[in-house]
C-alpha cells in the first residue's frame, strides 16, 4: 500500500523519469547501431583486424561502469553528454561481435551462387549476407539494449537524468521506495526491450532459416 501511494503521488515525475531513461537507451544503442555495424561489415573484409579489435572492445567492456563515468567526468563534465558518450561504447561490443560473426558464418554456397548470377560485391552484401546476417544482428542488438537500460541507470550519478535519480536518491538518504521507483520500472524497462527485440528476430529471420532452427 505505502508503495502504491507513493507512485501514486510521483506519478508524473516517475513517467518523465522513464522518458529520459528511454531516451538515454535509444540514443546510445542508435549510436552503437551507426558504429558496430559498419565496422562488423568492414572486420569480416579484413579478417586480420578483426581479432584485435574485438579483443579491444571485449577488454573496454570489462571496465566497470562507475569508472568509465568517472574518466568521462573528467574529460567532459556532469550532464547528458559524457553520459551518453559511455553508453555509446558499452553498446558497441555485443553488436560488433554478433555482426561480425554473423556474416562470417553465411554458408560460402550463397555467396558463391550470388556471384555466379552476375552479383557485384555490394550486392552480394546487401542482397545475401546481411540478409541472412540479419538475426545475429538484431539478437546483438537486444543483447545491447538490455545491458544499456540497467547501465543507463548510473548515469543519474552524473546529471543525466532518468530512474538512476531515483535509485541514488533512495541510496543517499536509505529510502526504500526511492529506490524501488527506480529499480522497478528498470526491470520492467529491460524486460519490455528484451520481448519487443526478440519479437523483431523473430520476424526477421527468413522463413527457411526459420524452418531449419
Amino acid at each position: 500500500m505505502r508503495m502504491i501511494a507513493f507512485f501514486s503521488k510521483n506519478t508524473e515525475a516517475m513517467l518523465a523519469s522513464i522518458g529520459r531513461h528511454i531516451a538515454l537507451v535509444l540514443i546510445a544503442v542508435g549510436l552503437g547501431m551507426a558504429i558496430a555495424i559498419p565496422l562488423g561489415v568492414l572486420l569480416t573484409r579484413h579478417k586480420r583486424a578483426a581479432k584485435p579489435v574485438l579483443a579491444l572492445a571485449g577488454t573496454v567492456q570489462t571496465i566497470p561502469g562507475l569508472v568509465m563515468l568517472g574518466f568521462a567526468l573528467i574529460f567532459m563534465g556532469i550532464g547528458t553528454l559524457p553520459a551518453l558518450a559511455v553508453l555509446t561504447i558499452y553498446s558497441i561490443l555485443p553488436i560488433l561481435r554478433n555482426t561480425y560473426t554473423g556474416i562470417i558464418e553465411v554458408q560460402p554456397a550463397y555467396k558463391d551462387a550470388a556471384k555466379g548470377i552476375g552479383m557485384t560485391k555490394s550486392q552480394v552484401l546487401f542482397k545475401v549476407e546481411l540478409p541472412l546476417a540479419l538475426p545475429a544482428i538484431v539478437s546483438g542488438i537486444r543483447i545491447s539494449a538490455v545491458y544499456i537500460v540497467s547501465w543507463a541507470t548510473l548515469a543519474g550519478m552524473i546529471g543525466a537524468g532518468g530512474l538512476g535519480d531515483w535509485i541514488w536518491t533512495g541510496l543517499a538518504t536509505y529510502n526504500t521506495d526511492y529506490i524501488l521507483a527506480g529499480a522497478i520500472p528498470s526491470a520492467i524497462l529491460a524486460f519490455a526491450f528484451s520481448a519487443f527485440i526478440g519479437f523483431l528476430q523473430k520476424l526477421l529471420t527468413p522463413r527457411g532459416l526459420r524452418r531449419n532452427a
